[in-house]
């Protein structure tokens, strides 16, 4: 008798987690936005090395804020001869050196250079609200209202923001674009709402002088790969609370081909394994692509094979799509609806093959990944 229901009973894992992720996206987006009176000063560092999609526009949307308060941009950068200087250059021109910075200083303080560039250029932040952002982040005019808002709690040490990418150049990018949204936003909503944020994105870090402080500075993130998530956890182990912003920074997405793009999803996924092995290996009985694969192999005939999977992805793509149109608002589906099911085969195995090894490749560089995710780079 329980035959028939196999299936249908290994679906349920999936089939539950893309429900719960849609009640916390609801929920999370259904709560209005804190609004502060007040503009706290920010200092906001940006970490360079090479040339983004984009690169003046992205730095440009942190010059256009429609902020009251007083903004300090800060550029790091190891080496003089770097692409991006003269962008850099060109931003402090028209719009003031007065309020745009650059530190130029090859000083190594570990084997994550993004984070020497950081420990480098901190002693001339001026202010107690320190904003990290990649380089490849745009924001809209209103991100900094939006971020410091969440400062009005003094609980709060660290303001996280969600990422979108609602321009995709290529397939690859499309692959990694509905990446964020059907995978990692409904991962960060339901951590969010059923235990609470623990870990940082790394897009946008917001982060209060005095919290970072109570870590070590950056100086604590030095030998780590996955610096975003080591700020948030360390920030959490310390006793602040960390708040996630419903304003969406955009991830600009360069025109890539495919092979690039999943062996950034490798090391993205045997990080997080190293960083988080418990959760990282729990998460795989939340993909889809192995739910499906196991209904097809437990079903005793096609058509309740069938009928599984096409209900397993009947729900997906609705809640995908969902996600995409009423949360996101990323523009992506259902123009590409139909990569859904490739990107969540892609996903499953990135999850497997992440278990096989422990080397990571990183703008040039090779590392060896350690248990807790610390890394050593390879000669």
């Amino acid at each position: 008798m329980l035959r028939p229901l196999l299936p249908f009973i290994v679906i349920l894992p999936s089939l539950a987690y893309s429900l719960i992720a849609f009640a916390c996206a609801r929920r999370f987006f259904s709560v209005p936005p804190p609004r502060s009176p007040e503009a706290p000063a920010v200092t906001i560092l940006k970490p360079v090395k090479g040339m983004d999609a984009g690169s003046y526009e992205n730095f440009a949307s942190f010059c256009r804020q429609e902020y009251a308060g007083p903004v300090q941009m800060l550029f790091a950068a190891a080496s003089a001869d770097d692409p991006v200087i003269p962008v850099i250059r060109r931003l402090m021109e028209e719009f003031g050196g007065d309020r745009i910075s650059l530190v130029i200083n090859p000083a190594l303080h570990g084997p994550n250079y993004k984070v020497s560039n950081l420990i480098n250029a901190f002693p001339q932040a001026r202010h107690d609200i320190i904003i990290v952002c990649d380089s490849d982040i745009r924001v809209p005019p209103d991100y900094l209202k939006s971020v410091t808002a969440r400062f009005s709690d003094p609980r709060v040490g660290l303001v996280t923001s969600l990422y979108r990418t609602s321009s995709v150049p290529t397939i690859a990018a499309a692959i990694e674009a509905t990446g964020f949204t059907a995978e990692m936003i409904p991962n960060v909503l339901v951590a969010l709402h059923l235990e609470g944020l623990s870990f940082a994105l790394g897009a946008s870090m917001a982060v209060r002088r005095e919290a970072l402080a109570s870590i070590g500075g950056f100086e604590a993130l030095a030998d780590y790969l996955a610096d975003d998530y080591q700020l948030g956890n360390k920030v959490h182990r310390a006793g602040w609370h960390i708040a996630l912003d419903g304003t969406f920074v955009e991830s600009m997405l360069r025109a890539e081909e495919l092979l690039p793009v999943l062996a950034r999803q490798l090391r993205w996924a045997r990080t997080m394994r190293a960083s988080r092995p418990g959760g990282y290996l729990a998460s795989g009985m939340t993909l889809p692509f192995p739910g499906a694969l196991l209904a097809a192999f437990v079903a005793p005939s096609f058509p309740l094979a069938l009928a599984a999977i096409a209900l397993l992805y009947g729900v997906r793509l609705a809640v995908t799509t969902a996600f995409s149109r009423c949360f996101v608002r990323d523009g992506l589906l259902p123009a590409w609806l139909w990569l859904i099911p490739l990107r969540d085969m892609l996903a499953f195995f990135t999850w497997a093959l992440s278990f096989l090894g422990n080397r990571v490749e990183w703008r040039g560089s090779r590392f060896r990944l350690r248990p807790g995710g610390k890394i050593e780079e390879l000669a």
